[in-house]
């Protein structure tokens, strides 16, 4: 009996569906967001945390499900704000805004006082699509 054996290594290929990845990242979003709430304020374990969040689907998924994880980023910043100004107001604590501000207000100030934590994170992600696409190998060489 031979057994033929692979001599070239083959490269890791991503084995999650988008929506196995969105969900991934909606829970590890929400574990981040109830970690830093801890003390009572979103600060730099949120802002770390989303980057990370962000940029490992698009690393996790195969290049035809790509457009689902460019899209997550935004949407999962706001959303993971929005509840945290619905069931923890106080922990939004920005400079200038009033103690009363309504959720909206909240989400906005919020969204701005983090904007470069969305910048960096939407940022990175669709830099890791991008090169995940160019360095795609054609459909003929896939066995």
């Amino acid at each position: 009996m031979t057994q033929a054996v692979r001599t070239t290594p083959r490269t890791a290929r991503p084995d999650m569906t988008a929506r196995q990845a969105i969900v991934a990242a909606c829970v590890a979003m929400t574990a981040i967001v109830l970690l830093d709430l801890v003390d009572g304020r979103l600060d730099l374990l949120y802002s770390v945390g989303f980057v990370l969040i962000a940029v490992t689907p698009p690393m996790a998924v195969g290049v035809r499900n790509l457009f689902p994880t460019g899209v997550l980023p935004p949407v999962l910043f706001i959303v993971s704000l929005l509840l945290v100004c619905l069931f923890e107001p106080s922990a939004i604590r920005v400079e200038g805004m009033a103690s009363d501000a309504g959720t909206f207000a909240r989400l906005i100030a919020a969204t701005l006082d983090h904007g470069m934590t969305l910048f960096a994170g939407c940022g990175l992600a669709l830099v890791i699509i991008a090169l995940r696409i160019l360095t795609d190998e054609p459909r003929s060489r896939r066995p």
